[in-house]
């Protein structure tokens, strides 16, 4: 049994010996102000070294260390061992510093990290206790949000990127998005994010970070002007240095639940330039390619036939009208069915949408079937392009004869021939007869006059005290108020159900305008979190504000989803019931 017991021992050591010695130094930030401090490690991956020789720090002052940890493992037949020695320092002095090389000797050999640049700023404010856990995980892990552009034209496609930065002080345990982001002024479409999002290394603010993509958007303004695409917020836990170490040196760390949030963006959306821009411009933005194309040249009376009309391309694809076709009435055209075969990506959209639409020849003979343009603008170029297809003839071989039009703007002059029957009779003589006149007393008329201010007064008399005991019942006056006001803000929004995007623009005006009407307040400028303070200022009950801030999301998001022309008439009459809950406490 001793005899495999020194085997073991003598495997393993063998293994560690055979590793190349290495000695690595990490420091905790590159970058920091010159009140700070820094973490410094210098770790060997061998056994045996010793007369360990820190460098000199002469830029630096030691504030605390040297601090020694051993860690040694076996994992599926190798050893991994690794010894480290740690500091803790501060800069002397503003500028760029250098920390040189520390040594140490291992099996006769003298081994060198490699310098380390520190760049030191002016200093920051640094909170009573640096070892608050809350302030540890505010300086290590930051919350970005990344624009591909801030000065897009109406129409070009901007892609965001929400990436979470971890420095590597701390580790992160647990994340949950508590509120995600607007983009009011935007069409916008989610970039689907495929399993776990893989941890990638990157610098923040100078400095290494590792970091994951939590989201992907890509963003298309539909107005000019200053979008604001609202934070992203999500809970983080996070395990931070509690400055204790345990008995085998290792350091024990702390469970943080912090919130964090995104940068407020502002997006500077253009106006497409006025010089030359074409009479048939609908909005399309991008490289597009325009084709029409016929599925006949020649049928037959009653046999159908498809004319498709394709743009293919990158750019607003689902943001523009396609050109329409325009047929000879002896083609009956029906409404085009739509097609689209498209991809949202980090690049933008990309693919073909096209129209189908189906005709049918009446008669037989030889049509024309006009050329179509089509323009759009590069954005890259900054140059609108129109691109015209061919006139497409089709043939209708048999049918019925489209029969000649006759002009009945010449009409052929003809004499009048008298028979001596033309004027056959002439009255010349007539007979006049008083008309009879109708007495008005005792008519039907005189009695309903007589009787009717006898029904009048008890009429007069159940009206107004059914007036009354309206006027009496408060709480139904104001709810019949409340309806009333709710259906004037709400009248536009009526007459545009089934109209999704104006339906929804108009929904989302009238609560704007009901709240600047009734607080006297700019609401449209402001975030949800703004409105609903100020509606619990006014003693507005929770469970009504977040029904109004609910509608106005949905408002936001409904507008590019699809929806039904029930689910509009029921989230019109949400909007009109949270309008009358919230006036009766106003």
């Amino acid at each position: 049994m001793k005899f495999y017991i020194i085997i073991f021992i003598s495997l393993l050591s063998f293994t560690v010996s055979a590793q190349e010695a290495t000695l690595l130094a990490e420091v905790s930030k590159n970058k920091l102000g010159v009140n700070q401090r820094l973490k410094i490690s210098f770790t060997i991956n061998k056994q045996g070294g010793d007369r360990f020789a820190p460098p000199a720090f002469k830029a630096f002052k030691v504030v605390g260390g040297p601090s020694q940890s051993v860690s040694q493992s076996w994992s599926n037949g190798k050893v991994s061992f690794s010894q480290a020695y740690t500091y803790i320092i501060q800069p002397k002095r503003k500028g760029e510093l250098v920390i040189e090389p520390a040594t140490i000797k291992i099996g006769g050999k003298t081994i060198s990290s490699k310098p380390i640049k520190i760049k030191v700023l002016d200093a920051v404010e640094i909170p009573k206790d640096p070892n608050d856990p809350n302030y540890i995980a505010q300086q290590n892990i930051h919350l970005v949000a990344q624009v591909s552009k801030s000065n897009p034209y109406v129409g070009e496609g901007v892609y965001v990127e929400y990436r979470l930065y971890v420095s590597n002080n701390v580790n992160v345990y647990d994340t949950g998005v508590t509120e995600l982001p607007q983009y009011n002024g935007f069409w916008n479409q989610e970039i689907k994010i495929k399993g776990q999002p893989p941890v990638k290394k990157g610098e923040y603010n100078g400095e290494d970070y590792r970091y994951i993509v939590l989201k992907k958007a890509l963003l298309i303004p539909t107005r000019t002007g200053k979008l604001t695409i609202d934070p992203m917020k999500m809970d983080v836990v996070i395990g931070v240095p509690s400055g204790r170490a345990d008995f085998f040196g290792n350091v024990i760390t702390r469970n943080v639940t912090k919130e964090f949030a995104s940068a407020k963006k502002i997006i500077n959306a253009k106006a497409l330039p006025l010089e030359g821009k074409p009479e048939d411009f609908t909005g399309a933005v991008g490289d597009f390619k325009f084709d029409v194309s016929l599925s006949k040249d020649a049928l037959k009376a009653n046999e159908s036939a498809q004319i498709k009309v394709a743009i293919s391309g990158k750019g607003n694809l689902k943001l523009f009208e396609l050109p329409e076709v325009v047929t000879p009435v002896e083609l009956e055209k029906y409404q085009p069915e739509r097609k689209e075969k498209v991809r949202v990506t980090a690049s933008g959209i990309s693919g073909v949408i096209s129209d189908l639409y189906t005709i049918v020849p009446q008669y037989k003979g030889k049509y024309k079937i006009p050329n179509i343009s089509f323009s759009y603008f590069n954005a890259k170029e900054k140059k609108y392009y129109t691109k015209t297809t061919e006139d497409l003839f089709v043939d209708i071989l048999e049918g019925k004869e489209l029969k000649p039009v006759v002009n009945t703007t010449e009409v052929e002059k003809q004499e009048v021939v008298s028979t001596g029957k033309n004027f056959r009779y002439i009255q010349t003589k007539s007979n006049f007869v008083t008309a009879k006149e109708d007495d008005f007393y005792k008519s039907i008329l005189f009695y309903l006059l007589l009787i009717m201010p006898l029904i009048a007064i008890p009429v007069g008399v159940f009206v107004g005290r059914r007036n009354k005991a309206r006027n009496n019942d408060v709480l139904g006056n104001k709810l019949r108020k409340a309806e009333k006001l709710a259906k004037k803000y709400l009248s536009e929004a009526q007459k545009q159900l089934g109209k999704k995007e104006a339906f929804y623009e108009a929904l989302e005006r009238a609560l704007h305008n009901y709240l600047k009407a009734k607080l006297g307040i700019e609401t449209a400028d402001i975030s949800k979190e703004k409105i609903t303070d100020i509606l619990e200022s006014k003693n507005v009950d929770s469970t009504t504000i977040s029904k109004f801030i609910e509608v106005l999301k949905s408002s936001d998001f409904a507008r590019f989803t699809p929806i039904t022309g029930t689910e509009m008439e029921a989230e019109f009459e949400r909007a009109k019931q949270v309008i009358v809950q919230l006036d009766k406490q106003l």
